[in-house]
């Protein structure tokens, strides 16, 4: 494929947002894939894109949701998922599935994991293969988000691998991080990285019916008690520990309850676009990481130093603060073109 010149990146762009915007669902497909592509070619026609739809961006609430492997994550969103779309809004999942070792691509079809959801015209579902990002979260995880905005949904679920420390990636590109559980508590709760409750402000905790109904009851106790020895991430928000059936579409209500208060708390004291403005900093300075370490290996002299340094590291013969320290002299003295 030849690369598009500059002006045809900027028409293409331009014609791609214009359908967006208008609410096509094809297009907004093809602007994900877009912003997805590795393929130099297509870098400038998803940068002129991105900046087209901008101004339409930014007025849903993004919501994260992440959980223990089995607890029903996909369940439950399909049924969170109606529930916001039969009350008129417009709901976009962007469920980043693990990646295959094989071939790169994604393991669970959401698609097939919600095919109610997948069904309702008021929702859009986007499963993305993780490609082994940190936090379980895809590289343009946030591109896509700007993009479902745009294009008028109005709610953004983003459903992550599961549970681990580098999570943080998440909680710091969506307004509320939602923990969701599995009945039982004690060494359940001995299980649960202290650092993801830290991040947590809503635990719903789900399949409490039947036989389990009793354990969630208890588990609720176990977290709330638990989250009363952590600082919570905003002073307007003490987080809130819900029991929910997906099963049974119990509970499923006073989730989105929790949220507007949550969104209402934060709004009135102006925490909640303080956080946005953060979060879009934060995002300047991990693009700017990423961008500057491609920009080294441009470079033929470090390109040809970086393994060199790289096994004197781990054999020890040099500390990493002096390795580095020799690829920026490098770079000094003679910067990419």
């Amino acid at each position: 494929m030849s690369a598009r010149r500059p002006a045809d990146s900027a028409a293409h762009a331009k014609a791609l947002a214009d359908r967006l915007l208008a609410g096509d669902r094809r297009a907004l497909a093809r602007a994900i894939t877009l912003v997805e592509s590795q393929h130099p070619q297509d870098q400038a026609a998803a940068e002129a894109l991105l900046q087209q739809i901008l101004p339409a961006s930014g007025r849903s609430i993004r919501i994260g949701i992440s959980g223990t492997p089995g607890v029903g994550k996909s369940s439950f969103i399909e049924r969170f998922g109606g529930l916001l779309t039969a009350r008129g809004h417009k709901v976009a999942v962007l469920a980043v599935d693990p990646s295959s070792s094989l071939s790169g691509g994604s393991i669970l079809g959401d698609k097939t994991r919600m095919e109610k959801l997948a069904r309702d015209p008021n929702a859009f579902i986007r499963p993305t293969p993780s490609g082994g990002s940190l936090g379980g979260v895809a590289r343009r995880t946030r591109e896509a988000m700007l993009l479902v905005e745009a294009a008028g949904f109005d709610v953004v679920l983003v459903e992550t691998v599961g549970v681990g420390q580098s999570e943080t990636t998440v909680a710091g590109m969506v307004d509320i991080f939602l923990l969701l559980l599995a009945p039982g508590g004690g060494d359940d709760l001995q299980g649960i990285k202290r650092g993801i409750m830290e991040l947590a402000d809503l635990v719903v905790i789900n399949k409490a019916d039947g036989d389990l109904l009793k354990p969630a009851r208890l588990a609720q106790a176990d977290y709330r008690a638990a989250l009363q020895l952590m600082r919570p991430r905003h002073a307007e928000w003490k987080p809130r520990v819900l029991l929910a059936s997906a099963m049974l579409n119990e509970g499923i209500d006073a989730v989105w309850q929790a949220i507007e208060s949550y969104r209402a708390a934060l709004e009135k004291s102006g925490a909640f676009q303080a956080q946005r403005r953060a979060q879009a900093e934060g995002w300047l300075m991990h693009e700017l990481q990423d961008g500057l370490l491609n920009w080294l290996r441009q470079d033929p002299e470090i390109a040809e130093a970086l393994p060199r340094l790289q096994q004197a590291v781990g054999a020890g013969r040099i500390t990493p603060t002096a390795a580095a320290g020799k690829l920026l002299g490098l770079l000094r003295r003679s910067p990419p073109a």
